[in-house]
């Protein structure tokens, strides 16, 4: 039997059982003030874990896990309601010791019970992935004392991610949704009592949403949590106009800003707040993953099986010329699904990765044994690269749609149309120029902008050709890569939303899970990289190796950051003698 504080499938655990506070923090950090952002379009819902409505990020906050990740650790899960945990050596099940003086903000206790309760509930009531997967992997949840509980593994289901999947299951509480006969599946502005240290304070639809912290948080004084949770309240304000939203920063609306558009930060950041030194303005290294972005397709639609197609219509985005003339040369472009790290595929393959390529040799294309990893492909400096239109023609020629006398593309009497869909206006200037590339191939394509609720429930319900999205992958990768890139569940998986499937990457994803050691896993993934850039199921665009963010000088942060995460809402600081200094100067 095994007892630890923390727990790691791979690599080693940072912080040993005594630390007494995470490395990247300020442990002295004062509490108090107001962090304040902005977010751009609405919400109708506060409930994150249904599929109706659409909620906003700080509707999880209330909520904590039994498990927690640090942002210095790649590896490793920590225990945080829990104080330990206990298994096997064959991790056939895992037991939760839960700490008896956690807490929901309500006053009441977090127990046992409470765990079995929001287990089961979100296999009755949750997201179709979660019940479809974690359903599947975790049978049966048991409660053995008030404080003990015992999460019991599939025995046909690999161990592998596992203890970390029943770690991250957040918990609510079982007499809240007993007293209110609501459910997980509905639409809501109420929400149950969490255990974390923030709490909903007040909801205004489409407007604003104010959290503030909880005095009598339980979980104050925990090492984990030292230097953390800082700021009595955390208020965003919602914006339609992205226009209206940079204008109310610079008036003192809201004080803290992380820039998205390279326009805006390129051109738009020399107003007087910057310039007399009351706004801060900062580039902070980002070390983290970066999402895989770019234009997925919707690989539920018959004209893009063909992958040719797929690729034909990628030649049309042109990385170089964007980049340049619309993003002022501040981004990188994009090549692999685990950008910047040890799991990109590099080269023609080699080693285990080429071992474990060659036990799917008759279900992959033979190019990806022997040629180097897909790389995007090359743009001029003009907005439509004719070198690459020849290519993408004859790409199109191939696969049989031929062009009209209306110039328009035809298979089968079908046309060949493609829909892009967005809701925010800030991608206009990226997706207006694609389409009008598009259509030079004989495409009949059009730029769809749609509000939010509209897009959210499209996106949903997989109607939809193309959109702008992204996996959101790890440098651990384990169960979740199924959820992301397995045949389980591609047509319901809210994290796969090109709804992509293969048997060889099934096959890989397996390996993945089985790795013991870190340099199996990691070859697991190089050879997943390696086809899914080969398979070309999403157009890759750019990512940023930096956060830009401008805020009202009265913040403070760790310098350096940790590698993997901004942290302002966890681990910055508010400091009240230079916000005073603001208020004196009247730039707030």
């Amino acid at each position: 039997m095994i007892t630890a504080h923390a727990f790691s499938d791979l690599g080693d655990i940072k912080y040993g059982p005594d630390f007494e506070h995470l490395e990247y923090v300020n442990p002295d950090a004062p509490k108090g003030g107001e962090l304040s952002t902005w977010a751009r379009g609405t919400f109708d819902s506060m409930n994150p874990y249904t599929r109706q409505g659409r909620a906003h990020a700080y509707s999880t906050l209330p909520y904590e896990s039994i498990m927690t990740s640090t942002a210095d650790d790649a590896y490793a899960s920590y225990c945080l309601l829990c104080e330990t945990l206990e298994y096997p050596e064959t991790q056939d099940w895992v037991i939760f010791n839960l700490r008896p003086e956690a807490t929901f903000s309500d006053g009441t206790p977090l127990t046992a019970e409470d765990v079995a309760f929001t287990f089961n509930l979100f296999v009755e009531q949750g997201l179709p992935s979660f019940r479809v997967s974690v359903g599947r992997l975790i049978p049966r949840v048991e409660v053995l004392d008030e404080h003990r509980v015992k999460f019991h593994f599939n025995p046909d289901a690999p161990r592998k991610g596992l203890i970390g999947q029943a770690g991250a299951m957040v918990v609510m509480s079982k007499a809240w949704f007993e007293e209110t006969g609501a459910r997980l599946d509905e639409s809501r502005l109420t929400q149950p009592p969490g255990s974390g240290p923030y709490m909903i304070d007040d909801v205004q639809v489409n407007r604003r949403i104010t959290v503030r912290r909880n005095p009598d948080y339980w979980g104050e004084d925990l090492p984990i949590n030292v230097g953390r949770n800082n700021f009595d309240t955390m208020r965003v304000e919602f914006f339609a106009d992205t226009n209206a939203a940079f204008e109310a920063f610079k008036a003192g609306e809201y004080t803290f800003r992380q820039e998205t558009s390279s326009l805006t930060w390129a051109t738009q950041y020399g107003f007087p707040g910057i310039q007399n030194g009351s706004i801060v303005k900062e580039e902070l290294a980002d070390g983290s993953l970066p999402a895989a972005t770019g234009f997925v397709f919707n690989l539920r639609k018959e004209k893009f099986q063909d992958p040719r197609v797929r690729r034909a219509l990628g030649l049309m985005y042109n990385f170089t010329w964007t980049n340049d003339t619309l993003q002022y040369g501040l981004f990188a472009q994009r090549d692999s699904f685990w950008q910047n790290s040890d799991l990109a595929a590099q080269g023609v393959p080699e080693g285990r990765e080429l071992e474990l390529l060659e036990k799917v040799a008759d279900k992959i294309d033979p190019e990806i044994l022997t040629e180097p990893a897909v790389m995007p492909h090359e743009s001029g400096d003009r907005q439509l690269d004719r070198r690459n239109l020849r290519e993408a023609s004859r790409l199109l020629d191939e696969a049989g749609w031929e062009t009209g006398q209306d110039g328009l593309r035809r298979k089968d009497g079908q046309v060949l149309s493609v829909e892009l869909l967005e809701s925010n206006p800030s991608f206009d200037r990226i997706f207006v120029p694609f389409v009008d590339n598009l259509k030079r191939l004989g495409v009949d394509a059009r730029y769809s902008r749609i509000d939010d609720a509209q897009y959210t429930a499209r996106e949903r319900d997989g109607d939809f050709d193309m959109i702008y999205d992204y996996y959101r992958n790890g440098l651990e990768e384990g169960l979740g890569t199924g959820q992301r890139f397995g045949c389980e569940d591609h047509l319901d998986s809210v994290f796969n939303p090109a709804s992509y499937c293969s048997e060889a990457v099934d096959f890989l994803i397996e390996r993945t899970i089985d790795a013991e050691t870190l340099d199996e896993m990691q070859a697991a993934v190089r050879a997943i990289d390696r086809i899914l850039r080969h398979s070309y199921i999403m157009i890759p665009t750019y990512y940023n190796d930096a956060y830009w963010v401008a805020y009202y000088d009265m913040y403070g942060h760790p310098d350096p950051l940790p590698p993997y995460a901004l942290g302002v809402e966890d681990f910055w600081w508010y400091e009240a003698d230079k916000a005073e200094a603001l208020k004196a100067s009247g730039a707030l």
